[in-house]
């Protein structure tokens, strides 16, 4: 059966599982939803915050099951002609069975994995940039969209990290497709929830660590803890179905206050890169102005190269630097990790322009903790002549905590602040507002004068352009290159991008959108 996998070889996946009913059988998928169930498939129970899949194990054998893979013992009605396996992780276990279903896809390919807060998506994006400059075939997973090969599509999930079957689906279609390097963004969410469980990888990069979904992990230490988690993966001594082995390495922000703890998770070499410390990538002469950077780089052999790039402010040259480190362990020379760097196209919502003729500057980006926050409006302030303006908000049913932080990032930082929605989802949205402006109110902020609270992302933004000046600059963030806002269970269509444009349009700005 195409497309299909033998029951016993796909156990064989499984470290000491427990086998109830027959061993024969084809396989035609895995899913941990009982909803995606087709026919032949095997479904895994996994426990989650709010629901326990062992509960929906009855919908997926109505649906066709023919494996099913649960950490309980098998119901006491459960079919004789159907096959349950007991494992002790079912998280684990997706990971296992979907790279074995489709074949171990990262087992022939070189691996780079990207972790961080912030940053991610840009630093994913230049390492497939420079990686394809250097005559090979890429695939990226990121935030923003999936390329295979020479194909693009949006990644319009919501979800940078997708869960285990699509991750390994996608892996397969690279490999499938003849790819040689894949750059897979990846989450603390994801390495958490074992979604990248058994994904092979090589190198190992963390851009750097700051409060950020402590929904999902509880506390700081929990969340670093799940970054780690990246490092951990790097096996020196893997061997991989590939004519050379790929470099094997764990790259490090030494300027960030996350590599002392970070340090001893790495069994595989470690590449640090900076500006401030001594590093093995080091940048030096570091030169920032409103249309890109320029700055020399020393690498590990002595060699020094200068760069140039259209990517604006400091955060960007340590996403370069990272990227330059991964260049460098897989051997493209000095020369082409430069040409790559001052050709970069950017990444789509990230400090992108909207022109549409009018007199004051609108910037959209995904900004969307109180750190990068804060670094967008340093970036933005010394190329403002005006007022800096800043629309933002905070994700509903998400980390609460850093709610007040960036209500106080944008009172230290802007000028005027529109507090908006981002995606209330099931939230009171006046309620997450308020959070909101807690914290810029402890900050020195007064309402109405330094900021305003305004329910639905589309008003805020109307407001903010009608309140901008000839000189000014309005900054969009938090949405960046998202096509969607969730409000209650819905997920409406939405693109800061285009909601600017059409609000711009209303005040008689037309001229054309770059």
């Amino acid at each position: 059966m195409e497309g299909a996998i033998q029951i016993a070889e796909l156990l064989a996946a499984l470290p000491l599982p427990e086998v109830f009913g027959p061993r024969q059988g084809a396989v035609t998928g895995v899913t941990s939803s009982s909803q995606e169930m087709t026919p032949g498939g095997c479904f895994v129970a996994v426990r989650g915050r709010r629901a326990d899949g062992h509960t929906y194990i009855a919908d997926a054998l109505a649906r066709g099951a023919a494996l099913v893979v649960g950490e309980d013992p098998p119901p006491p009605d459960f079919p004789a002609d159907r096959t349950y396996t007991r494992v002790a992780d079912a998280r684990r276990a997706v990971g296992s069975l979907a790279a074995a279903f489709y074949r171990h896809p990262t087992h022939s390919m070189e691996v780079i994995g990207v972790t961080g807060t912030d940053g991610k998506t840009t630093t994913s994006t230049l390492i497939d940039a420079i990686a394809t400059a250097s005559g090979r075939r890429t695939g990226l997973m990121s935030t923003v969209d999936f390329k295979i090969g020479d194909a693009r599509r949006l990644n319009n999930s919501r979800y940078t990290t997708l869960e285990a079957p699509e991750v390994q689906a996608l892996l397969a279609e690279m490999r499938d497709a003849g790819v040689r390097t894949a750059v897979v963004e990846t989450t603390s969410s994801g390495l958490e929830l074992q979604r990248v469980w058994g994904v092979e990888y090589d190198i190992a990069v963390v851009t750097n660590i700051t409060s950020e979904h402590l929904e999902v992990h509880g506390s700081l230490e929990n969340y670093r803890r799940a970054k780690a988690m990246l490092l951990e993966r790097i096996d020196p001594a893997r061997q991989k179905d590939l004519p050379v082995q790929p470099a094997r390495a764990c790259v490090l922000n030494a300027d960030d206050s996350s590599f002392a703890y970070l340090r001893p998770f790495s069994q595989a070499p470690l590449l640090r890169y900076g500006i401030e410390t001594a590093s093995d990538v080091r940048a030096e002469n570091v030169q920032l102005g409103p249309d890109g950077s320029r700055f020399r780089v020393q690498l590990p052999d002595g060699e020094v190269f200068d760069v140039r790039t259209p990517l604006v402010a400091r955060f960007n040259v340590y996403n370069a630097l990272a990227a330059i480190a991964v260049g460098h362990l897989l051997g493209i020379a000095p020369a082409a990790l430069a040409e790559a760097l001052e050709h970069f196209g950017g990444v789509s919502g990230r400090m992108e322009r909207i022109d549409c003729g009018q007199p004051f500057t609108v910037v959209v980006d995904y900004a969307h903790t109180a750190d990068s926050l804060e670094k967008v409006l340093d970036v933005l302030r010394p190329v403002t002549q005006g007022r800096l303006i800043v629309v933002f908000g905070s994700a509903g049913d998400r980390d609460r905590s850093k709610r007040p932080q960036m209500g106080a990032a944008a009172a230290r930082k802007a000028d005027f602040a529109v507090i908006t929605d981002e995606d209330p989802r099931e939230e009171d949205a006046m309620s997450i507002l308020r959070e909101i402006a807690a914290g810029a109110a402890a900050a020195g902020g007064r309402e109405p004068a330094d900021y305003t609270r305004i329910v639905g992302r589309r008003t805020g933004i109307a407001a903010a352009f009608a309140l901008a000046r000839p000189g000014d600059t309005v900054l969009l963030a938090g949405k960046g290159h998202e096509q969607s806002i969730v409000i209650g269970r819905d997920k409406l269509p939405w693109d800061d991008r285009t909601v600017a444009r059409e609000e711009l349009a209303a005040l008689g700005y037309r001229g054309p959108a770059r």
